[in-house]
């Protein structure tokens, strides 16, 4: 089936799932995913998009895996990000830098049945200072290597078929590296142990929790960067933050869509809410917000293939992640105010956006902290320069 043909089948399936089926409003309410619906969802195989057609997928476009996520957050924000943590968190880096065998098997299991992976930075005491993290690891023989250590946050706990975890290395001494390694943990050998799920405020599509960890690894699940582990770090966040349009492309889509028909069936005081200044000031800075998406995603499309190394491109991934996310959260709020009291309930399209939208302004990097980069970053530019005109 080529893309297209998928796309639509796709956006058809999703629809049937999350807004035609008499359980939907239910679901919402319910933490985690049903078996039988992820399987409708995953049967169609979404994550293709990400995937090399050598492997057997539909050929890693990134202007074509943008198109899937949009599709999947126009119907629910929480499995739009459940496929782009799959996408590019994990498959988009085994695609660049893991073994040839090792990515053949995960993409087949993957493609054929249904496998999920997921990624593992974030720690209890190590948040956005990720690079300081405690989690260790150490060779054992020629071919293994201990990984110990505690994370948490991670999307898809308890779930994930597949696991890219981050670690240090720790010499005989016992002290721990500067740089970062990658490491793919295939959860059929365990290892990792769930000690608490967390009763995350949103997004309960997704399970979150605190997992220890005590694994082997083949030295072949070892990533092999080009040259820095914390480069490929950096290639892997500023790939996956610059594919945020796609996330937030169908979400504000929606939320256009929920408040332009909200107001042409509501009216105040004898007259249509679109006769409001007010509401017409929130609507047009919604359509704003999704024509500067627009714009994002095909920045994102025509210039950021999957062969790209975006581990320099910190101003552009940063400017986009955060301006992207808190463009998210203010139409969300605007859908609320508009809809008012009926917006107020967690089964409500409104209240549910608030809340499932927040949290996109504090993983993968916390937007005021990607403000202050990004500040930093114009500013080493400019010295670099001899510039000291802004403007020029």
């Amino acid at each position: 089936m080529d893309f297209q043909n998928f796309l639509k089948n796709y956006r058809k399936k999703l629809s049937e799932i999350f807004t035609e089926s008499k359980k939907a409003e239910e679901q919402t309410l319910v933490r985690g995913i049903e078996k039988s619906t992820l399987k409708q969802i995953m049967d169609l195989s979404p994550l293709s998009a990400f995937i090399p057609t050598e492997y057997g997928g539909h050929g890693a476009h990134t202007a074509e895996a943008l198109s899937m996520l949009e599709a999947s957050s126009y119907e629910s924000l929480p499995l739009s990000l459940m496929m782009g943590i799959n996408g590019a968190l994990f498959l988009q880096p085994t695609a660049n830098y893991a073994d040839e065998k090792v990515k053949k098997d995960i993409f087949d299991r993957v493609i054929n049945a249904n496998k999920l992976g997921g990624l593992m930075i974030t720690e209890p005491d190590y948040g956005s200072d990720a690079l300081k993290m405690q989690t260790s690891y150490k060779k054992i023989g020629d071919q293994k290597y201990k990984i110990e250590g505690t994370k948490h946050w991670g999307g898809l706990t308890g779930m994930a078929d597949y696991w890219l975890i981050t670690a240090r290395g720790m010499n005989k001494s016992g002290d721990l590296g500067r740089d970062i390694s990658f490491f793919i943990h295939d959860t059929r050998n365990g290892g990792i142990e769930v000690e608490e799920y967390y009763n995350n405020l949103g997004l309960y599509m997704l399970p979150y929790g605190k997992n220890k960890i005590d694994i082997q690894v083949d030295e072949s699940h070892k990533l092999k960067p080009e040259s820095t582990g914390v480069t490929m770090m950096l290639d892997l966040l500023h790939r996956s933050r610059l594919q945020f349009p796609g996330m937030g492309m169908g979400f504000l889509r929606r939320m256009m869509d929920e408040a332009m028909d909200h107001c042409k069936q509501r009216f105040v005081g004898g007259q249509s809410l679109f006769n409001y200044d007010q509401v017409k000031h929130r609507l047009s800075e919604m359509q704003a917000y999704f024509t500067v998406c627009s714009a994002m995603c095909n920045f994102t499309s025509t210039n950021i293939p999957l062969e790209k190394n975006t581990s320099r491109m910190d101003l552009e991934a940063n400017a986009i992640k955060a301006l992207v996310t808190d463009y998210m959260q203010r139409a969300s709020q605007s859908l609320l105010q508009l809809k008012g009291a009926m917006g107020y309930r967690i089964d409500s399209i409104a209240g549910r956006a608030t809340v499932d939208s927040r949290p996109f302004q504090i993983f993968e990097g916390s937007n005021d902290i990607l403000y202050q980069q990004m500040s930093e970053s114009v500013l080493k530019m400019m010295r670099k320069l001899k510039n000291n005109n802004l403007q020029d």
